[in-house]
């Protein structure tokens, strides 16, 4: 097939038609690409489908030969390198592969089709940008520059296991792809696998050593083990020569802040706000710490921070609480309690919350978990008693609890531990598409070989955090009173320990506070409420069926008879009683929560009626807790016979 020089118009339809043939044809391609070349042998396109014509025929040689053309005749032509890496791949040559993938990502952040995905990824178009990202994907399956944006697109919408999935098909095309590997390393990190985050840290810092991202996100993890020390050390290491970014101290505040070293946190987070006046974390860190009383100077710069049109959200939301807190202290509790509210609506809109939903999985978890349930498993799980969970909802006075019981010498504190959701996700991935649409069904399906596989699962998970040979620890994560079905049966030793705190003092603390993650409940009043209220449901369920499992410690009776009580925590967890539980603001040790400077002093009341400060607002809060208000530290009697046998139906979970 003879082709005359052609104006270009012409040669752009000829070229566009050889594209079209090489999944059709790739002979005729070849041919088109061939005739195309004798009239214009240094068209870098034609010779690109050259190469992936006889790529498809399996002329690798020639292939390579045709490819190596295409780019050495337009170096910044990113498909060229993709095909080259892809044809050196298949020819084994991975070192080959590898180098041209590198420049093919130098190259592909001025395609014109990832350019658009890029726009819509960056302003939060994030349907369009996945539509236009796998569309292209379609066409070029191993564009990595395309697969990492998709990873990280992922990441924003929690699909941590799809992210890692992509970032490793990445890894495998083009082990040199240091951006990556980065994310690779943070939804590791994310996906609670520390030790491999590490090690894909350490591939990064091998050939980069100073990359201040990679020592960050190292610094992060190792503080997240409990290796405060090294993280801070690192973070030091990085303020020497990035001493300006804002980030990084507040990063190094936190991590401060963890270790007990609060005088040392507060100058990192004001270190923060003068680099960066609108940095609202900053702010919310220094309210946080509970200690810390805002200057009117403060409060005048929040206020002007917050009148900025242009401010964005991920600093608007923890200034409204910061403020808040600040106007709380003052005694503005009325203008406190409007940003409170304002900082609730921004936050819920960002992470919506159904209570609906929340209550049907509570309610499945109920039917399922009866007393014959686990009559008819006895003896299953593994029979290691390590575990000390301490569940109920944040700001119960669960992290004094904490303390409490880490002052004893035979317990260890570890932190708010993530493996029991992480089984939780491992089993309803088991059920696979079409599945069971709850963990819980997927639980009462399992063996007793498999059962006990699940603790000795989660026993190996956190032995990580496990840092002295004290034969017990704590996991401390208050949402893990959701999953008491699945921790008697993987761990029928462990011991549980229920912090329940005045539904209106513990609710009120919740919806004041800016959680990091999680907790989306806490950020509207009627929400929050039917949370405390189908939590103590489910905790009543539980005493009826599995009576003496669970101990209870009520928080305003701690604080009245705090020997007593401490005493028969520690008889429920069979350890001998030690002073040093009574002296536990004296124990040093690395406190994660919103709490870690109230559990370094001896008991006080200080916090008991804060809430009184907003009781004209409460109303929805009262309505949605109803029986379990009026009746509390008591449990109301609830409409149904926890123990009666109903079909179990799944939540839609």
């Amino acid at each position: 097939m003879a082709l005359a020089p052609a104006p270009t118009a012409t040669l752009d339809a000829a070229l566009a038609q050889a594209h079209r043939l090489l999944d059709e044809d790739p002979a005729l391609a070849r041919e088109q690409a061939e005739e195309i070349l004798k009239f214009h042998p240094r068209l870098p396109l034609a010779w690109l489908l050259l190469g992936l014509a006889q790529g498809r025929l399996g002329q690798g040689e020639q292939a390579l030969a045709a490819l190596r053309q295409a780019v050495a005749l337009k170096p910044d032509l990113p498909q060229g390198w993709r095909a080259l890496a892809d044809q050196l791949g298949e020819l084994g040559d991975r070192a080959g592969a590898d180098a041209a993938f590198a420049q093919h990502i130098r190259h592909a952040v001025h395609d014109p089709r990832l350019l658009a995905a890029g726009a819509a990824l960056h302003e939060g178009r994030l349907p369009e940008a996945e539509a236009q990202l796998k569309q292209h994907l379609r066409a070029f399956p191993t564009d990595v520059a395309a697969i990492r944006m998709l990873a990280e697109l992922a990441i924003r919408l929690g699909r941590n296991e799809d992210a890692e999935n992509l970032l490793e098909r990445c890894m495998e095309l083009a082990p040199g792809f240091r951006e990556a590997r980065h994310n690779y390393a943070l939804v590791l990190q994310r996906s609670q696998q520390p030790e491999r985050a590490l090690a894909e840290l350490e591939t990064l810092l091998a050939n980069d050593p100073g990359n201040p991202s990679h020592r960050m996100l190292k610094a992060s993890i190792l503080c997240r083990i409990g290796e405060y020390e090294q993280g801070i050390a690192l973070y030091e290491q990085i303020l020497q020569t990035h001493s300006g970014n804002s980030r990084v101290w507040l990063s190094q505040g936190h991590a401060l802040k963890t270790a007990g070293q609060q005088a040392a946190a507060i100058a990192a987070y004001r270190r923060c706000l003068a680099l960066d006046p609108a940095f609202g974390e900053a702010y919310w860190s220094l309210a946080n710490l509970k200690t810390v009383r805002f200057e009117a100077a403060d409060i005048a710069a929040m206020r002007a921070q917050l009148q900025r049109p242009e401010l964005a959200g991920e600093h608007r939301i923890p200034l409204e609480f910061a403020l808040a807190k600040a106007l709380e202290d003052d005694g503005e509790f009325e203008e406190s309690f409007q940003h409170y509210l304002e900082g609730n609506r921004l936050r819920l809109a960002a992470i919506p919350y159904s209570a609906r939903e929340q209550h049907a999985r509570l309610e499945f978890s109920r039917r399922t978990y009866t007393r014959g349930f686990f009559e008819r498993r006895q003896g299953w799980g593994e029979p290691a008693p390590d575990p000390i969970f301490i569940v109920g909802l944040p700001r119960s006075g669960s992290t004094l609890l904490e303390q409490i019981l880490a002052s004893h010498p035979q317990v260890e504190g570890t932190m708010e531990l993530p493996e029991i959701t992480l089984l939780t996700r491992q089993l309803r991935r088991q059920a696979g598409p079409g599945g069971a649409a709850s963990y819980h069904g997927v639980l009462a399906g399992l063996d007793a070989d498999a059962v006990r596989a699940l603790g000795r699962e989660y026993l190996e998970r956190t032995r990580i955090q496990r840092k002295t040979d004290a034969p017990y620890f704590i996991d401390k994560l208050p949402n893990n009173f959701q999953h008491l079905g699945l921790i008697r049966l993987a761990l029928p030793n462990a011991k549980v320990i229920d912090a329940r705190r005045h539904p209106l003092a513990c609710c009120v603390s919740g919806f004041k506070q800016h959680f990091a993650n999680g907790q989306n409940f806490t950020y509207n009043l009627t929400d929050i409420g039917r949370y405390y209220r189908d939590y103590v449901r489910l905790m009543a369920h539980f005493d009826a069926i599995l009576p003496g499992y669970v101990h209870r410690v009520i928080h305003e009776a701690l604080l009245e008879d705090t020997e007593g009580e401490v005493r028969r925590l520690l008889d429920h967890c069979a350890l001998p009683f030690d002073p040093a539980c009574l002296r536990f603001f004296e124990t040093e040790r690395p406190v994660r929560t919103a709490s870690s400077e109230q559990v370094r002093r001896p008991i006080n009341r200080d916090g008991v009626d804060q809430w009184r400060n907003f009781e004209p607002w409460l109303e929805p809060l009262k309505k949605a807790l109803g029986p379990v208000l009026e009746a509390y530290p008591d449990v109301p009697c609830f409409e149904r016979d926890p123990n009666r046998s109903a079909e179990i139906t799944s939540p839609g979970e």
